[in-house]
């Protein structure tokens, strides 16, 4: 019987174990330059025996920034900042992708340079708010890309995957999921363009199949994995309600390509999942849906019985650096504090205990 525990070779990169840190968003880095600082590099390397770490999302451009204090990988510096951080990760033994995020119409013009605007496949604003350094504000109508910025984000997109490798990282993950750019490609609320790159299902999925494509022979298709959401409703995204037509056909025009993985973020329900594991050829990574508890050991089955390859733990792994050693001992675990999940300084970020330091600290109290 396979166990989350057996090592695992992930394209050309072998892992130790089967479980996968998630991408979660942190909001530590520098303002507004993007750049990785030191406690990211510690936060990493203090989760470095997972199997294979995903980044937060890093923005391609400029331009794909919706948050404070998010990373970019488009500048020198900002691959400069991020070698410390791999080189952390690759000391304590562990596999880092860097999850490329543009975050398309969701974000605000104050989180841009002067001049700039939130882009996206159409004109259509996003219901809801966003945290800006100015505290709250709604989502603004975002400025149509024109066929050459469709072909320049693409371009980000590889430009991007590069800097990622030439900063250390073991390969990247396209964000194709949870209402960013490209799951607004894929949507038919947000994308309603009559040109070559919405309408019809062949035509929304084009966007995510050329940024694979790009990517892939960027860096090697080996080293690149892609996450989907099919059906989550994450910042006012609606997808077709035939999930099975529009991701079925984008998985058809993945596969070829030969990437790592296929990440899915579970929201639909597992019928879905098992139909589309059934029509991918390499690895898939699986983060459960277990809303609205996180993803927790009861998971770990899902490697048993073949479900997945790897399973993706994110608000378990923020409060649990050394959690593959938690879910072999069966716990315990500590609890995630929601309210330091974004921005601020190590507190909720670096002083989660590990066991060991819960023995020392259970000891130091039996003989005070």
């Amino acid at each position: 019987m396979t166990t989350v525990f057996e090592p695992y070779e992930l394209g050309r990169t072998p892992l130790k174990n089967r479980v996968a840190m998630a991408p979660m968003t942190r909001s530590r880095a520098t303002a507004p330059h993007g750049t990785a600082t030191e406690l990211m590099a510690t936060y990493y390397a203090q989760r470095a025996e997972a199997g294979l770490i995903i980044s937060e999302g890093i923005q391609p451009s400029v331009v794909g920034q919706g948050y404070t204090n998010t990373p970019g990988l488009h500048s020198a510096d900002q691959v400069k900042s991020w070698k410390p951080v791999t080189a952390a990760v690759h000391e304590a033994g562990g596999v880092i992708y860097a999850q490329l995020m543009h975050t398309g119409r969701v974000g605000h013009p104050s989180l841009l340079p002067e001049g700039l605007h939130p882009v996206g496949p159409s004109a259509v604003t996003a219901a809801g708010q966003v945290y800006t350094y100015e505290g709250m504000q709604a989502f603004v109508e975002p400025r149509e890309l024109s066929e050459d910025e469709i072909i320049q984000t693409i371009s980000d997109f590889a430009d991007a995957a590069r800097n990622a490798i030439d900063a250390g990282f073991d390969g990247v993950e396209i964000h194709g999921a949870n209402g960013y750019l490209i799951h607004q490609f894929l949507a038919p609320n947000s994308n309603i363009r009559t040109d070559s790159w919405g309408g019809s299902v062949e035509r929304r999925i084009r966007f995510a199949v050329e940024v694979a494509s790009a990517v892939a022979e960027a860096i090697g298709a080996d080293r690149v994995g892609f996450r989907i959401s099919p059906g989550a409703t994450f910042n006012d995204i609606q997808d077709d309600a035939d999930l099975e037509a529009t991701y079925g056909a984008l998985v058809a025009e993945l596969a070829p390509l030969g990437l790592a993985y296929l990440h899915i973020m579970e929201s639909a329900g597992r019928e879905l999942t098992n139909t589309l594991r059934a029509a991918w050829p390499s690895t898939l990574v699986l983060n459960p849906n277990t809303a609205p508890e996180p993803t927790g050991p009861e998971a770990l089955v899902l490697i048993e019985d073949g479900t997945t390859d790897l399973v993706s733990f994110g608000a378990l792994f923020l409060a649990n650096p050394d959690l593959p050693a938690r879910l072999a001992a069966g716990g315990p675990f500590n609890t995630p504090d929601r309210s330091s999940f974004y921005g601020g300084d190590a507190a909720g970020y670096l002083d989660y205990p590990t066991l060991d330091e819960l023995a020392l600290l259970t000891d130091a109290k039996a003989n005070a």
